[in-house]
């Protein structure tokens, strides 16, 4: 007779399966509706993801219903790697996301970021060619801007606008360079303008829709902003995870003992 351990694992993997549908599922959904690069990012995680949770489901069912010992071993070694994994990325996310925060402006309802405020590791993801570009493109094809610009907002609506990190990075010239508001998007700036300022990214702001400041240090700051709330959100979610995984080993470590057991002193004996 199945021991009560053993169903409780077969219950939790039957769940576990349960999600590895959902996940190949949206892989696949992800896959078919998917039109830029951005969207198609998600799309190979999400089915690794499936795939994984779908093994490691099959094994626990089979190992702990059919009393394979084998496989419930192999279940629980790649468990026990997977808590390992999620365990160091999730004090590796706290701790790369520890620094930074926006700076209050006065007047202003919005803030403003400054790329040096985040970590080290987090400014070199950024300040690499190949990775801005991406991002850089999956912010254009987001419409972040033009969905902003499209709120026709005067000066005083903006000014005292809650603006997202990105927005206020990157579809913006920086408050600093004092450029005279025309729209969300449009700014002029001063006669006599010094292109030698302190602060490069009064320089390199554009009124072309296509430039903007999307290669403003404030842009890859503003960046790195919306990745830590981002980051924060799934380490959390990721601690829940743990405790789940760590109750599901536990279980199983329970069924694997009884597995042996069981195969030492067969019922017949």
């Amino acid at each position: 007779m199945v021991r009560c351990s053993n169903g409780l694992l077969g219950l939790l993997n039957a769940g576990v399966l349960v999600l590895a549908v959902v996940a190949l599922g949206g892989g696949a959904w992800l896959s078919h509706r998917a039109s830029t690069d951005c969207e198609r990012f998600l799309e190979r995680p999400v089915i690794a993801l499936g795939v994984l949770l779908l093994a490691l489901s099959l094994a626990g069912l089979a190992g702990a219903l059919c009393r394979a010992s084998c496989l419930l071993w192999l279940y629980l070694l790649a468990l026990f790697l997977l808590i390992v994994l999620l365990f160091a990325f999730t004090i590796f996310a706290f701790v790369v996301t520890n620094r930074g925060a926006g700076w209050v402006v006065s007047g202003r309802g919005y803030k403003e970021y400054r790329l040096g405020d985040y970590s080290t590791w987090l400014q070199r993801r950024v300040e690499n060619d190949g990775n801005w570009a991406k991002i850089r493109s999956c912010i254009q094809d987001g419409k972040v801007c033009q969905k902003l610009g499209d709120r026709k907002e005067t000066v005083t609506q903006f000014v005292n606008s809650n603006l997202s990190p990105i927005q206020s990075g990157c579809c913006k010239p920086p408050t600093g360079c004092n450029f005279t508001y025309q729209s969300e998007t449009f700014w002029i700036k001063p006669a006599g303008f010094n292109t030698t300022t302190d602060d490069p990214d009064c320089t390199t702001w554009s009124n072309d829709p296509t430039t903007l400041c999307y290669d403003c240090m404030a842009c890859k700051a503003g960046v790195l902003a919306n990745l830590k709330n981002d980051w924060k959100k799934i380490a959390t979610v990721n601690i829940v995870f743990l405790i789940f995984l760590i109750v599901v080993y536990s279980v199983g470590c329970c069924a694997f003992r009884n597995n042996r057991q069981d195969n030492s002193y067969p019922a017949w004996k």
